[in-house]
C-alpha cells in the first residue's frame, strides 16, 4: 500500500478517547481535528446571520415586506431545528468525516445557488441549502467534545469552542453590511461559497472520525416529515399575519395545520420511545436468560465456540429487528435539571433573535446609516460574549450554574431594558454599549445552562439531549423573530395610525414599535431569571465536585442493583 492510501486509510479509522486526550492535554491529531469542527461550526453560526445588516437592502430590491425577508434568516433557524434531531441517527449511521463532507458539499451548492438565483425565491432556496449543510456541525462538535474531554474540564472547553460560536452571529452582520456597501449583497454569498470549498478541503484532508458509527441504524423520516409541517406550518402562519386577517385561512388554517403536526410530531416521538425501550428491555431479558441456561450446562470446546458464533449472529438479527429508535428521546426531559436548562436556552434564543433583524433597521431605515456601519455598531458585542463564553465555562468548573447563570441572566436583562430606551435622536453608540452588555450576559448564561444540564444527564443519554436542547433553540429562535418582529410591525402601525398617519409619523411609530419589542424581549429575559434562581437549585448546582458526586451515586445505584 502506498503512503498516500495508508494516510487515507488512517483518516478513516475513528480516534478513541484514549487516543484524543492524554494527559491532560490533546493530542495533535485530535486538536486539529476539534479545530476544523469548529471552524466550519463558525462558518455556519456566522452565516446565519451575516444577511442581518443587509437585510433592508434585500427588501428593498425584491419589493417585499420586512416580515417576507426575515425568512432568509428564520427558515436558516427551522431547518437547522429539524436537522438537529437527525444528528442523533447520523452519528450513528455515518463517520464524522462523512457528515462533515456531504454537509459542506450542500452548504457550497446553497451558497453558489443563492449567489446567481435571479429571484427572492430561489435565493431563498440557497439559503435552505445552506442551513441543511449546517445544521448538524454544532451538535456534532458538541458530542465530540463531550466524548473526548472528561466531566472536570467540559465546562472550560464548551466554554474554549464557544467563544467561536459567539464572534460569528456578530461579525457575520459586520462583514455583510461592509459587503454589501461596497461589492452589493450577492457578493456575500460568493465569499460563502469560497469558504464552502475552503471547508470542504480540510475535513477531506484533516479530519479524523470520532466515535463508532453503525451502518444498520436506522431513522424515522416519516417525523422529520412532521416536523416540517408543524413548525414551517406555524411559521407561514406567523407571517402571513401581515398580509392577511387572523381570520383568513393562509392565517388560521397554515397555525391550525402547524399545530396538528407539533402534536402529531410529539405523540409519535413519546410512543416510539416507549415501543423502543420495551423491546430493548425484552431483548436484554432473554439474553440474560441464554447466559444462564449456558452457565449451568458443561459443553465442551468446539460446542462453546460454535454457539457462540451463532449467538453473534442471533443478537446482530435481533438488534436489526428491534423498532427504530425515536428522533428525539424526549425521555431526557425527565431529568429536571437537564429540563431547566433547556427552557433557560429556548427563552434566550426567543428573545435574542430578533434583535439582530430590528437593530439594523433602526440603523439604516430610522436614523440614516449605511449597513456598514450598522455592522460596526453590532460587532462589540461579539467580543463580550466571545470573552464570557470562554469565561462563563470556567466559571461553570469552579462555582457551578447556578451563580453564573444568575449574573448573565441579570445582565442581559439590564442590558435590554437599557437598549429600548432608545428614540429618534439617542447616540447611536448608545445601541452598541448596551449591545455589548447584552451579550456578555447571553455568553454567562447560554453556555454554562447548556454544559450543565447535559452534565446532570447519563453518558449514554447525552448525544439525545444535545440534539433536544439544540432543537428546542433552534426552533425558538425560528419562531421567535418573525413573533417580535410582527409584535414590532402591529405597534408600528397602530401607532402611525394614532399619530395621523402619513410618511412624516413612519419613523416616529417605526420607532415606538421598536422600544415596545425590546420591553417585550426583556419580559422574557426577566422569566428566564426567575427560572433559574427557582429551578437551578443547590449550592454548587453543576460544578465540577457536584457532577462528580452525581456520577458517584450513579454507579453506587448500579453496583446495589
Amino acid at each position: 500500500m502506498t503512503r498516500l492510501g495508508m494516510t487515507a486509510t488512517k483518516r478513516t479509522q475513528a480516534l478513541t478517547s484514549e487516543e484524543s486526550y492524554v494527559n491532560g492535554h490533546l493530542t495533535r491529531t485530535a486538536f486539529i481535528s476539534i479545530a476544523i469542527l469548529t471552524f466550519i461550526t463558525f462558518v455556519g453560526n456566522f452565516t446565519q446571520l451575516q444577511l442581518s445588516a443587509a437585510l433592508p437592502t434585500i427588501v428593498s430590491e425584491f419589493g417585499i415586506s420586512v416580515t417576507t425577508g426575515q425568512w432568509l434568516t428564520s427558515i436558516f433557524q427551522l431547518v437547522m431545528g429539524v436537522m438537529v434531531p437527525l444528528t442523533a441517527f447520523l452519528t450513528r449511521r455515518f463517520s464524522t468525516r462523512q457528515i462533515v463532507i456531504v454537509s459542506m458539499m450542500v452548504f457550497t451548492l446553497g451558497s453558489l445557488f443563492a449567489w446567481l438565483g435571479p429571484t427572492f425565491l430561489l435565493v431563498l432556496v440557497g439559503r435552505l441549502l445552506e442551513a441543511i449543510g449546517t445544521g448538524v456541525m454544532w451538535p456534532v462538535l458538541q458530542i465530540t467534545v463531550f466524548s473526548i474531554y472528561p466531566l472536570s474540564r467540559r465546562g472550560m472547553a464548551m466554554g474554549t469552542v464557544g467563544m467561536a460560536m459567539s464572534v460569528a452571529p456578530a461579525v457575520g452582520p459586520t462583514i455583510g453590511g461592509w459587503q454589501t456597501d461596497a461589492n452589493g449583497w450577492r457578493s456575500i454569498f460568493l465569499t460563502l461559497t469560497i469558504i464552502g470549498v475552503i471547508s470542504l478541503l480540510l475535513a477531506i484532508f484533516g479530519l479524523r472520525n470520532f466515535g463508532v458509527n453503525d451502518p444498520s441504524a436506522r431513522a424515522d423520516f416519516f417525523s422529520v416529515g412532521l416536523s416540517v409541517i408543524g413548525f414551517g406550518g406555524l411559521m407561514f402562519g406567523f407571517t402571513n399575519i401581515e398580509s392577511y386577517p387572523f381570520t383568513h385561512p393562509m392565517v388560521w388554517a397554515a397555525m391550525l395545520i402547524g399545530l396538528a403536526g407539533i402534536v402529531w410530531f410529539v405523540l409519535r416521538q413519546v410512543h416510539g420511545a416507549r415501543r423502543f425501550n420495551a423491546a430493548k428491555a425484552a431483548y436484554r431479558a432473554s439474553q440474560a436468560n441464554e447466559s444462564e441456561q449456558a452457565g449451568d450446562s458443561a459443553d465442551a470446546e468446539a460446542e462453546d465456540t460454535a454457539r457462540g458464533a451463532a449467538k453473534n449472529v442471533a443478537e446482530n438479527a435481533a438488534v436489526k429487528a428491534l423498532p427504530q429508535p425515536p428522533l428525539l428521546d424526549l425521555g431526557v426531559l425527565k431529568n429536571r435539571s437537564f429540563t431547566v436548562g433547556t427552557i433557560c436556552a429556548a427563552l434566550s434564543f426567543f428573545a435574542f433573535s430578533s434583535i439582530m433583524v430590528i437593530m439594523p433597521l433602526y440603523i439604516q431605515d430610522d436614523r440614516g446609516y449605511s449597513a456598514t456601519m450598522s455592522g460596526l455598531i453590532m460587532l462589540p458585542g461579539a467580543f463580550g460574549q466571545c470573552i464570557s463564553q470562554f469565561c462563563g465555562g470556567k466559571l461553570l468548573d469552579r462555582l457551578g450554574a447556578r451563580p453564573v447563570a444568575i449574573v448573565g441572566s441579570a445582565t442581559l436583562l439590564f442590558g435590554t431594558i437599557m437598549m429600548s430606551l432608545i428614540g429618534p435622536t439617542t447616540w447611536i453608540w448608545w445601541i452598541s454599549i448596551w449591545q455589548f452588555v447584552r451579550q456578555v450576559g447571553m455568553g454567562f448564561v447560554l453556555m454554562p445552562i447548556t454544559t450543565w444540564s447535559l452534565n446532570c444527564l447519563k453518558p449514554s443519554e447525552v448525544s439525545a439531549g444535545s440534539a433536544v436542547t439544540n432543537t428546542a433553540r433552534q426552533i425558538a429562535g425560528a419562531i421567535g423573530a418573525p413573533v417580535l418582529v410582527i409584535i414590532m410591525e402591529t405597534l408600528t402601525a397602530l401607532r402611525q395610525a394614532a399619530l395621523g398617519g402619513g410618511a412624516a409619523n413612519r419613523i416616529p411609530a417605526n420607532i415606538f414599535g421598536i422600544e415596545w419589542t425590546l420591553r417585550f424581549s426583556a419580559f422574557l429575559v426577566f422569566l428566564q431569571l426567575m427560572l433559574v434562581l427557582f429551578g437551578v437549585k443547590g449550592d454548587g448546582a453543576g460544578s465540577s465536585r457536584d457532577v462528580a458526586q452525581r456520577a458517584v451515586a450513579r454507579l453506587r445505584a448500579a453496583r446495589e442493583k
